[in-house]
């Protein structure tokens, strides 16, 4: 009787996995005419239900040759599948439980102590960074966000950190009359390219590549240095950061924190940010937008719903590149260009598309991006290819279905 009851017990712990159904499909639709390969998503919460898995048990994905694929589960409960569909097509995947292999990440991002507590972050098309409280220690006035450039698919921005480390550490080590040793910068410094890309964009006091900024009376309230940092998702497919900014009195009555949320994905040019402040006692403008280091005309392009800009890089007597950076805004904004007056270091004014009255607690969401020369996007056309193309996207996203399960 004892052992009938151990089986019976044994089975009632065990029925989950016992009777889960054998595999789910993911069906992935591409309603438009040209080829569509990104990340798409599906709440995991119902894939579970579906192959009746509690939280804690693995499951594996599969394309249609049957190999394992790299996925990932968000911190907000999202299946993140890479699909590629051609023009008017679809493709599908089977999820099934198991054990996933280990697959290699495509986007990183870590806090920087080393360097005055950046937050840096990459994909496989670019990196950026945003300034911490370390920083604003020094007075130094670097608001917005930077771009490092690169050519490679490997993810290399913390070797890049502590090369050039290092190479600061040695090279004062070895200073003579007062001067850092050339010859080890030369072969350090993440401002000059190694062969894998650099830091060739100028930021200090302004927006840089697609910082947000609130508007009163028709001038940009800068934003400083980030309070404080929560790493939300961290690969294989997307990175995630909350940042949460030091109050700024906007008003003479008002000290307003400002939020943000950013995320890049694997094989995006465009990072997606949703921005919203606490402490707005009534409505205000909200601008966003890239930095303009030369008053030329045609680097410049305002469109409807993007701004994009062929920035001349910090040192256009070194550099033969350029740094293509863009805004956008599928949700909508009034774009335009704020050129100044006076040109300071360098600065001719910001291209910025403004959303108008923006409540206390309102959520809006953008995008900002960049690409480099040196890499997969040549010309500025061909970046105006890729913002059209992402824009595009973004209106007809691709169509996820989930088929029932086999049992």
């Amino acid at each position: 009787m004892k052992t009938i009851l151990r089986l019976f017990l044994f089975l009632l712990t065990a029925l989950p996995s016992c009777v889960s159904a054998a595999e789910v499909t993911i069906v992935v639709h591409n309603d438009d005419a040209f080829q569509r390969q990104e990340l798409v998503e599906i709440s995991v919460d119902s894939v579970r239900r579906e192959l009746r898995l509690r939280a804690d048990e693995p499951f594996v994905v599969r394309n249609r040759a049957g190999q394992q694929v790299a996925y990932q589960v968000t911190y907000d409960g999202k299946l993140l599948i890479d699909a590629a569909v051609k023009p008017c097509g679809r493709t599908s995947f089977t999820i099934a439980p198991g054990r996933p292999e280990v697959f290699r990440s495509w986007v990183e991002g870590k806090k920087y102590p080393l360097r005055k507590d950046d937050i840096g972050w990459e994909n496989d098309r670019g990196a950026y960074r945003v300034y911490g409280p370390a920083l604003q220690q020094t007075g130094e006035k670097s608001y917005g966000i930077d771009v490092w450039t690169k050519n490679s698919k490997e993810l290399d921005m913390s070797n890049r950190y502590y090369t050039d480390y290092e190479g600061n550490v040695t090279g004062w080590a070895n200073a003579r009359n007062g001067k850092k040793d050339r010859e080890i910068d030369l072969h350090t410094s993440f401002h000059l390219d190694h062969g894998n890309g650099l830091d060739c964009y100028a930021v200090g006091p302004t927006l840089g590549c697609g910082a947000p900024a609130l508007m009163v009376d028709g001038q940009l309230v800068m934003p400083y240095c980030y309070k404080s940092y929560k790493i939300l998702d961290n690969g294989p497919l997307r990175f995630t950061v909350e940042l949460v900014y030091n109050p700024a009195r906007i008003r003479q009555d008002e000290n307003v924190v400002e939020h943000r949320l950013i995320s890049l994905d694997k094989g995006s040019n465009f990072n997606k940010m949703t921005v919203w402040y606490d402490g707005l006692s009534r409505p205000c403008d909200l601008a966003s937008g890239v930095v303009i280091h030369s008053a030329d005309d045609q680097s410049v392009v305002v469109g409807k719903n993007f701004v994009q800009y062929a920035d001349p890089t910090d040192r256009p007597d070194l550099h033969g590149s350029q740094l293509y950076v863009a805004t956008l805004y599928p949700d909508g904004a009034e774009t335009r260009k704020l050129m100044y007056d006076k040109p300071v270091d360098g600065v001719s004014g910001h291209a910025i598309g403004v959303k108008r009255n923006l409540a206390n607690g309102e959520r809006y969401t953008y995008f900002f991006g960049s690409a480099w020369s040196e890499y997969d996007v040549r010309t500025q056309t061909e970046w105006q290819q890729r913002v059209d193309w992402f824009l595009k996207s973004r209106y007809r996203p691709l169509v996820v279905t989930m088929k029932k399960a086999s049992r």
